[in-house]
């Protein structure tokens, strides 16, 4: 017998029970959303069984962990179902693009046309298979097994992937004859996937899944075709390096190929920016560009290499941070559980920005403010400015998408963009980057070589700058003239010698351990590399330092 305790209650057990066995006593009260366990403050699956005596608890549907197992889950339940309606007219296996809001955008390639009729099947064939309740089960290999296994399946990237893995052995899942890597944990069987859509979009299937905020319910698919766009821009820019996923980064890094690989990366963002500047001049009357974006999407190094590209087309550019319009701290908003809330719009002076902004478009002097973090308060410093006729505000700032910012602006005056680090690489065709771990990444060694704050502290705020970019950036994103893609194809494998250091230093027992061991695991995939060839106006030295820019 095992003794197994569970919010402070303990219950005896037989060894060799499974904790989904366990967890089945728990899930009624926790509404069916138990995904996984903790065993002693070790994550498991639901698949995993007793061994001793244990302090047990759970992972749901609706938080981070237990919704990336749903999201594992869900995206193999898809390609099995897939590959059992196309057959043998698939060539190569289905690849999960990018997410556009919560859908994720998949695309294979075959001997059949993706459309609606199409879709349909396959979400037909997937509720064959849940209503089944068919095993997902997990079996270590040795690496030369695993990769025989993917070789006879199509899958070259999984197959080259593991030749850049570190151990003996590979955890390789079974879906009713159909195998596949996963570098997370999965559901137990697919009765527990039970929430999803699937339709025709573009090129591809959009899969559609719940959130943490509601686990069970799955929103109608709503395109944002500028983001489409941005995200189908940049996956064609790998295509053209040659570069879809790690291992192929790596295999450029293991040939020589660094330098080169990162000037053309550099070169083609360059070129876009330029581009964009293009675009500003072309439109004229143009006196306010707006440029806004999630957290470390690398606004400030762009808006210094836009000034640059606008100043070769004969403007003058100037400037201007929102958040020197904050209001003083005494004035800031509050979040429920007490802190500031620096994120919402109306911890912003919204009515002396508009007013400042309009004098300077009407010609008249004014004497820009300077906000001080360090008091909380507005200061006046004597920096006048005033409008000459070459004259452009570039205005960065989290809120500079939303017209409540600047409200009283004719809208032919502003130019607004959309700025993210918008993730095309994939670790394999069927595990995506997150465009959030590439900035929780970007943010971490930032701000701990900058403001020596410990990856703890911004693992530990994450949630409430996600839940901030929820409301307040994401929702305008598609308002902005033109979006611009901040990502680096090597730049992972750069921050890699940086984030994994601070990632050691928190321990097991703190709140943020699991998500450092699951970003441990995920910068394992990358060889790391120096920091040396990277230009030093690129928007990577925003983060590693070395920027010939005052960021």
């Amino acid at each position: 017998m095992a003794k197994i305790t569970i919010n402070g209650v303990t219950v005896d057990y037989i060894a060799g029970t499974t904790f989904e066995e366990i967890a089945g006593g728990y899930q009624e009260e926790n509404d069916g959303l138990i995904a996984l366990v903790t065993e002693n403050g070790k994550i498991r699956e639901l698949s995993k069984t007793v061994t001793g005596d244990a302090t047990v608890g759970f992972f749901r549907l609706d938080d981070s962990i237990g919704h990336k197992t749903y999201e594992r889950s869900a995206i193999m339940l898809f390609v099995k179902a897939l590959s059992d309606v196309v057959g043998d007219k698939i060539k190569g296996s289905a690849k999960v693009e990018f997410k556009i809001g919560r859908g994720l955008y998949i695309t294979s390639k075959g001997e059949y046309t993706v459309d609606e009729a199409l879709a349909k099947k396959v979400q037909d064939r997937m509720d064959e298979l849940v209503k089944s309740n068919l095993p997902i089960t997990k079996k270590s290999y040795p690496i030369m097994e695993a990769r025989a296994i993917f070789e006879k399946q199509g899958m070259p990237d999984k197959v080259n992937l593991f030749r850049y893995r570190q151990g003996s052995a590979i955890n390789v899942y079974c879906l009713d004859g159909y195998y596949d890597y996963f570098y997370g944990f999965m559901l137990p069987s697919t009765g527990y996937i039970k929430y999803y859509s699937v339709e025709a979009y573009k090129d591809g299937f959009i899969l559609m899944l719940p959130d943490t905020k509601t686990p069970k319910v799955v929103d109608k698919f709503e395109p944002r075709e500028k983001l489409f766009d941005a995200l189908q821009f940049s996956t064609e820019w790998s295509n053209d390096l040659g570069i879809g996923t790690v291992s192929d980064l790596n295999d450029q890094i293991c040939n020589g190929n660094l330098e080169q690989m990162i000037l053309v990366q550099e070169a083609l963002q360059e070129r876009r920016i330029g581009e964009i500047a293009s675009e500003i001049v072309r439109r004229g009357g143009v006196k306010f560009v707006m440029i806004a974006g999630p957290s470390s999407s690398g606004k400030t190094s762009f808006s210094h290499r836009l000034s640059i590209q606008l100043k070769t087309h004969g403007l003058n550019p100037h400037p201007i941070a929102c958040d020197d319009y904050f209001v003083n701290r005494e004035l800031t908003p509050k979040l429920p559980n007490g802190d500031y809330d620096f994120e919402c719009i109306e911890a912003i002076d919204t009515e002396l920005f508009n007013k400042d902004m309009l004098a300077l478009l009407e010609g008249k002097e004014v004497e820009m403010p300077s906000f001080n973090f360090k008091t909380g308060q507005r200061e006046y410093r004597g920096n006048k400015l005033k409008l000459e006729p070459d004259d452009i505000l570039v205005i960065e700032g989290i809120h500079g998408l939303n017209d409540k910012m600047s409200y009283s602006l004719p809208n032919e005056s502003k130019f607004k963009i959309y700025i993210s680090a918008l993730t095309s690489l994939n670790v394999d065709n069927h595990n995506r980057i997150a465009t959030t771990d590439g900035r929780l990444l970007r943010r971490m060694v930032r701000d701990f070589r900058t403001r020596g704050a410990s990856a703890k502290r911004t693992i530990g705020m994450w949630g409430n700058v996600r839940k901030g970019e929820e409301e307040n950036i994401f929702p305008f994103q598609e308002g902005a003239d033109v979006m611009f893609n901040s990502v680096l194809i090597y730049e992972l494998a750069a921050l890699k010698q940086y984030a994994e250091p601070i990632l050691y230093s928190i321990q097991p027992g703190e709140p943020e351990y699991y998500e450092a061991m699951r970003l441990l695991k995920f910068l394992g995939y990358f060889l790391s590399i120096p920091s040396d060839s990277i230009p030093h106006n690129s928007i990577a030295r925003e983060f590693v330092g070395g920027s010939c820019f005052n960021v």
